[in-house]
């Protein structure tokens, strides 16, 4: 052969060869399944800060480690079979949030671990997990205790605005046991409580001229993953019916909401990623006991507080953990 020939041959060869290899370890590289209720994407900040936690614990997206992301776009009956899709792509662990996602997870399989974040759920009490400290199926994962800081949010809004009797409260199809709770709380504070049901295509312009017409003072919102998927719409909204709003989000007050209380958000999609990383590494679902939230953050927007003309008390401003000036 001469080397005109060879000199191309080689470097076919080459190519051939370095394909198949990536080929190969593409294959090898394991896959993390994320199974979204709510319309949000990929690039959603709380994902990205999972994304970032597995690179600082050596799993970086795209190299040795591949994140199948899959979103229901907030329409429930589409998680099983998302679920299913997941198991058959052969992920070495599941992700996720709202409890349709986790049972739809766990119908599609008893053999993947599944990590959940509960934002709107007990694990416990929910069925999913039979025990905290050792969990005995392939569910593990973190406990918002959301259900639990409602009456807080409440005598948060109530400290805010003394003279506060009427309240309107925005929740959807997910959202039924937070509004009860609710509805319980605000008797015990005497504030009536005006129920404002959301669904698709979540016009909430529409939602807070409802508001505005039962003549209530702000709005709670309840726990819903489409809500958080249009929390700019929902400040942009609020700002211009001029309601103040307390909600669970903080990215909701960073972008314009009055004031929030709750887990913190980044804290509990990093300590999801120690999770997935862990299973990663080999652990067993059996060891690794289910988390509780232990930190909560107050964040208050005083630029919004001076469009509204609302006078943060004191009391709230010193136990603030972050003012948005």
């Amino acid at each position: 052969m001469t080397l005109r020939l060879f000199l191309p041959l080689a470097a076919l060869l080459s190519t051939l060869g370095c394909s198949l290899a990536w080929a190969q370890s593409s294959r090898d590289i394991p896959i993390v399944g994320f199974l979204a209720t709510a319309p949000v994407s990929p690039t959603d900040p709380l994902v990205e800060v999972f994304r970032a936690r597995l690179r600082e614990l050596g799993y970086v997206d795209g190299q040795n480690v591949r994140i199948d992301f899959r979103s229901a776009q907030g329409q429930a009956d589409r998680l099983p079979l998302l679920a299913r899709e997941l198991v058959d792509s052969k992920v070495k662990v599941i992700v996720v949030g709202t409890e349709p996602a986790v049972r739809a997870a766990k119908d599609a399989t008893t053999v993947v671990p599944i990590v959940a974040i509960s934002f709107d759920y007990d694990l416990v009490a929910s069925g999913l997990v039979a025990s905290y400290n050792r969990p005995d199926a392939n569910v593990t994962g973190i406990n918002t205790r959301q259900p639990e800081l409602l009456g807080k949010r409440l005598e948060l809004l109530k400290e805010l605005l003394p003279g506060l009797s009427r309240l309107a409260v925005f929740w959807d199809g997910f959202g039924q046991r937070h509004l009860d709770e609710v509805k319980r709380g605000a008797h015990t504070l005497r504030i009536e409580v005006e129920p404002v049901q959301l669904g698709p295509p979540y016009d909430f312009n529409a939602a807070f001229k409802v508001t505005k017409q039962k003549r209530a003072s702000a709005v709670l919102l309840v726990y819903s993953g489409a809500f958080y998927a249009e929390r700019s719409q929902i400040a942009s909204h609020a700002l211009a019916a001029r309601m103040p709003t307390m909600s669970w989000m903080e990215l909701l007050t960073r972008e314009g909401g009055l004031m929030s209380y709750g887990p913190d958000a980044r804290e509990s999609y990093r300590h999801i990623a120690d999770f997935a990383a862990r299973i990663l590494n080999g652990a067993k679902v059996s060891d690794l006991p289910v988390e509780q939230s232990t930190q909560f953050r107050l964040v208050v927007n005083l630029r919004t507080a001076k469009v509204l003309g609302i006078v943060i008390p004191e009391s709230i401003m010193l136990r603030a953990d972050e003012l948005i000036q």
